[in-house]
């Protein structure tokens, strides 16, 4: 995420500079504007599944491969009147291409093999560039305004299957009703330039049809795609003969390189925009951050290759999720805001804004982002849960004065569950409902808390599904919400800012819980008890099981940190020692937080520009990453015990230190 552009800042403070210029266009700001269907109030719920029914019939599209299409276009959303990064409206996602702007590309070097980046391929009949799904086109097939097709879903609809018919024809293939007979018209639909992301989005849509899927639509359309188990998705066959050697990506994606840089900037030693590294022979990477951008694709080319500004390894383009690989994984890119996470992760940034979900966290970047993810975690040996994969706004921050300054994407809106879903790592239940641990789960389509600010300070968001569940301080919604001591050092009261990270969870993290009353659960949060509403009928936590932390006997409190450095004699004499910096947070006596890892302290000393990577300082001491509030955190593993909560039921069984084995 990125801020406005401040004074450079010492080498000393490198992790934490994110610089940027918002670039965006009136349009993509303006609020989504969730206008529903024209219909009697029975049948409101249902409008968008007969318009496809009607309009597959119509045209003559297989109503599964129209259905499949909307959903990669746009999971079905319609956002009505609102356009997409890349200027395309509706459940369809048609684009008007006299508003859309070209798609950015990385601009600069190519590590010498002077080929841009996203360079178009030809099309697979007559070598003819491919072109997105055109609105105005559309809108002449079905005779119809094409203002209309931007704000009515039905027409969208219409517009999208009578363009999928045309192209089918053009192909000189029959309006069969088999649907494994439209995979070339499919394959064309997005207007994807490159052969091999064509066939991935056609792979994937058919990946659908064979599934089924259901959802509830942001504008509260029940939508239902039956299985179609005799449907089965092509191999996708890789043709990347133009990949750089430095990109690190799996073969069904197209990645490019743009090089992040990696230079002197003055004659005092100050460098930029990321350090050398050997990972993971010097340092295990344990972790991926997920970022949104918070500004344009191509300012964020031009950010990072400048070296006074920040770095990240990739970035994920929100229109078509093309790759772009800047850093190195062995390399420790400056993403996060605490070195000591950047020396043990990778960060990706997505185009967008956490302020407009549905304009800018598209399917197809979740689904690309997930499949580099899970390319990742294989090849690093990263577990896929929630203190491993994380947002931006998930990183604890390395000191206390650094809180305030901590960002907070990928927000609110960001669909944890769903991604979780696409990695093929599900969120669920492992414990039954009473157990002594619960994981954050709210159903994303129909829980919509309250947030403010997305247009401006204090105004209500358009009511959006959210994977975010709010804090407070007694089991009543009328009571104050936690209060977060770090964040609003002045005192100053949580808010339900869409960036105020202070009284909330997200879908995935785990906590040890603290009570229950009636439709709420508590939770210990911050070394307080924090209720949140989860009833019955529609919880938003489920059961889990796992470990906790607890601090040993005697103790009545333990110190949290932001970084888990190594102990004093650890360091050798040429490297100076780094000052502990506890959190204004504290694991009192009796609270429990839950732990997936343990770490050794470690650090890099970085203050000179250098040609091979400086040694890491590593410790004998060990500590407990937990989640200590919607930020995680750590503390020594000889101030706590650790207690396991098992899946089945029964009491938990404490044990003193490290759980055998582990």
């Amino acid at each position: 995420m990125r801020r406005p552009a401040a004074p450079r800042v010492p080498n000393s403070l490198r992790s934490c500079r994110r610089t940027a210029c918002v670039i965006a266009s009136a349009a993509v700001l303006t609020p989504l504007l969730l206008i529903p269907l024209s219909a009697d109030d029975e049948a409101q719920d249902r409008l968008l599944q007969d318009a496809f029914a009607d309009a597959a019939r119509e045209y003559h599209v297989p109503s599964s491969v129209l259905m499949g299409v909307s959903y990669m276009q746009s999971r079905w959303d319609s956002h009505p009147g609102t356009p997409s990064v890349a200027g395309g409206y509706g459940p369809m996602h048609l684009v008007d291409t006299r508003r859309a702007k070209p798609p950015a590309l990385a601009a600069g070097p190519q590590d010498g093999t002077g080929i841009p980046p996203a360079a178009p391929e030809a099309a697979a009949s007559g070598g003819r560039a491919v072109q997105p799904a055109d609105l105005e086109r559309a809108a002449r097939l079905i005779d119809a305004p094409a203002g209309r097709l931007r704000t009515d879903a039905a027409a969208n609809v219409r517009g999208g299957a009578a363009l999928l018919a045309a192209t089918q024809r053009q192909l000189g293939k029959p309006l069969s009703n088999n649907p494994t007979d439209w995979w070339e018209a499919v394959k064309r639909f997005p207007g994807t330039a490159d052969v091999t992301s064509a066939a991935t989005y056609a792979n994937d849509v058919f990946s659908l049809i064979h599934k089924g899927a259901h959802r509830t639509t942001a504008e509260g359309q029940k939508v239902s795609l039956p299985a179609s188990p005799g449907v089965h998705p092509r191999a996708v066959h890789a043709k990347d003969a133009r990949r750089s050697k430095n990109v690190e990506c799996p073969a069904e994606l197209t990645c490019d390189w743009l090089a992040a840089a990696y230079q002197e900037i003055d004659e005092d030693g100050d460098y930029g925009n990321h350090d050398l590294g050997d990972r993971p022979k010097d340092q295990k990477i344990d972790s991926i951050v997920i970022h949104d951008t918070e500004a344009s694709l191509q300012s964020m080319f031009q950010t990072v290759q400048d070296p006074t500004e920040a770095s990240w390894h990739y970035s994920i383009r929100s229109s078509d999720g093309h790759v772009t690989q800047h850093v190195r994984t062995k390399d420790q890119a400056w993403h996060s805001g605490n070195q000591f996470v950047n020396a043990r992760s990778i960060g990706i940034e997505h185009e967008g804004f956490l302020r407009q979900p549905g304009t800018w966290f598209t399917e197809t970047m979740y689904r690309t982002s997930a499949r580099l993810v899970r390319f990742l975690a294989k090849k690093y040996d990263i577990p896929l849960d929630r203190q491993h994969i994380y947002g931006h706004d998930n990183v604890p921050a390395p000191t206390t004065d650094s809180i305030p300054d901590m960002h907070d994407d990928p927000g609110p809106f960001w669909d944890w569950r769903h991604y979780f879903d696409l990695l093929g790592a599900p969120l669920r239940a492992t414990a039954g409902r009473d157990s002594d641990m619960v994981m954050i789960l709210p159903d994303y389509a129909t829980h919509s808390p309250l947030f403010t600010g997305c247009s401006r300070g204090g105004k209500p968001c358009p009511k959006h599904g959210s994977s975010a569940v709010r804090l407070y301080t007694r089991p009543e919604e009328n009571a104050p919400l936690i209060q977060d001591p770090g964040r609003h050092p002045d005192g100053a009261r949580s808010t339900v800012d869409v960036n105020d990270l202070g009284s909330r969870v997200s879908a995935g993290q785990t906590f040890a819980v603290a009570g229950r009353s009636g439709d709420w659960t508590a939770i210990w949060y911050q070394g307080q008890k924090a209720w949140f509403k989860n009833p019955k009928a529609h919880p938003t936590a489920v059961g889990a099981s796992g470990r906790m932390v607890t601090p040993k006997e005697g103790l009545d409190e333990v110190p949290v940190f932001g970084r888990a450095l190594p102990e004093p004699e650890a360091y050798p004499e040429d490297v100076e020692e780094q000052p502990e910096s506890p959190l204004p947070y504290r694991v009192l006596a009796g609270q429990r937080y839950v732990t997936q890892d343990t770490i050794g302290g470690s650090y890099v000393a970085k203050s000179t520009f250098v040609t091979t990577p400086n040694p890491v300082v590593k410790g004998e001491e060990e500590y407990y990453e937990i989640q200590i509030g919607h930020r995680l955190g750590y503390v020594r593993a000889n101030d706590v015990d650790v207690v396991s909560t098992p899946a089945a039921a029964g009491p938990p069984a404490a044990h003193q230190g490290r759980p055998a084995g582990h």
